[in-house]
């Protein structure tokens, strides 16, 4: 199928650790008692009853991005083995791209996918760094941003097309702490670009990519109705949490795990989980509901959107089917939802990883 057929079939995507000894996204220490938590689920009326997922795919090795084409079908990115499994229920997966110069370790390898076009966008760790490329399938791999530091953790990597058709990446602090409040480094920030990976007009520094600064680890990312972003955030080892991103805010890292730092010219998160609760990777918003996949926390939490606040955090799925990395909300509506069980920290269980799918309601 030659690019131009294939981009009428494309459609944009829905929708963004320290030391091996406290590591949110993946830790498996102990966390200290949070300063402020999310209380044990709510059955406030207003949010989603699920009910039981089809699986859709099984046997995927360390699921990350995910992204839709036009016909229904599913792009998923392998982290560790850096290919792109075209995935349609009722049948096997079948390979799409590997991507070439995924380098994997730890938590780096091949992680976010987007859509835009003509275009198929992938954020992962190359030999140097973390950067994002762009390709037409058959064609030539393109660099979009590139030079973001890497390490074993803490890489970020969810790539997202917003409202406004700008691309957000979420990146981390690759275990540099300093690096999230320096206005030099892309790390530890919610960078806005063009589609050719040029810092977006309107930018609260012109000539900037960043968005926002003072994140640790931001691996979900997020539009409601209005055009309000969110992220999740991993914590070190009190607090994961949730914040509505507003251009030029810095979210506090690392002088600040959780809320607190109001008073010092920070912006809080609206909610928080201990970290042994959530580890927050994917989120995706439909309607009035926020979802987020939690992997140390296995549950899928959801929490309602009221105005500029979220409340009544609930969960589903909690041990059911292990570590949850990414949920997205299909082009027809059903919720999609990877398992992260092969990753090296989870506990296994027969077919992981799967592809879950929760008809829309």
């Amino acid at each position: 199928m030659g690019g131009r057929a294939v981009a009428r079939r494309l459609i944009a995507v829905v929708a963004a650790v320290v030391s091996a000894t406290a590591c949110a996204s993946e830790r498996t220490s102990p966390p200290t008692s949070p300063i402020a938590s999310s209380t044990a689920p709510s059955r406030t009326d207003g949010l989603p009853d699920l009910g039981a997922p089809e699986v859709v795919a099984q046997g995927i090795e360390v699921p990350w991005g995910l992204t839709f084409l036009a016909d229904g079908a599913a792009l998923v990115a392998e982290r560790d083995s850096g290919r792109i499994l075209r995935v349609v229920s009722g049948r096997p997966p079948e390979p799409f791209l590997e991507v070439p110069g995924v380098v994997a370790r730890g938590e780096g390898g091949l992680l976010g996918l987007a859509v835009r076009e003509d275009y198929v966008y992938a954020y992962f760790t190359s030999a140097d760094d973390n950067r994002v490329v762009r390709f037409r399938p058959g064609g030539p791999v393109e660099v979009v941003f590139a030079g973001i530091a890497k390490a074993g953790n803490h890489n970020g990597g969810r790539i997202a097309f917003g409202p406004d058709g700008m691309l957000y990446v979420g990146t981390g602090d690759a275990g540099r702490p300093s690096l999230s409040q320096d206005p030099t480094s892309p790390n530890g920030k919610i960078l806005r670009l063009t589609a050719e990976g040029a810092p977006a007009p309107g930018n609260p520094t012109p000539g900037s990519p960043v968005l926002s600064t003072g994140h640790r680890n931001v691996q979900g990312l997020a539009w409601d109705a209005t055009g309000a972003l969110y992220a999740a955030e991993f914590g070190q080892n009190r607090l994961d949490e949730i914040n509505r991103i507003e251009p030029g805010r810095n979210y506090g890292w690392p002088d600040v795990e959780g809320g607190g730092g109001a008073d010092r010219g920070f912006t809080d998160p609206l909610l928080t989980w201990s970290t042994e609760e959530a580890s927050p990777s994917g989120i995706a918003i439909a309607g009035d509901t926020l979802y987020v996949a939690a992997l140390r926390g296995e549950r899928l939490w959801t929490a309602k959107l009221s105005g500029e606040v979220l409340v009544a955090p609930r969960d589903y799925l909690r041990d059911t089917y292990g570590r949850l990395r990414t949920v997205v909300v299909a082009p027809d509506g059903a919720l999609w939802l990877t398992t992260s069980n092969t990753d090296g920290r989870g506990d296994l269980r027969d077919g992981d990883d799967r592809i879950l799918r929760f008809p829309a309601r």
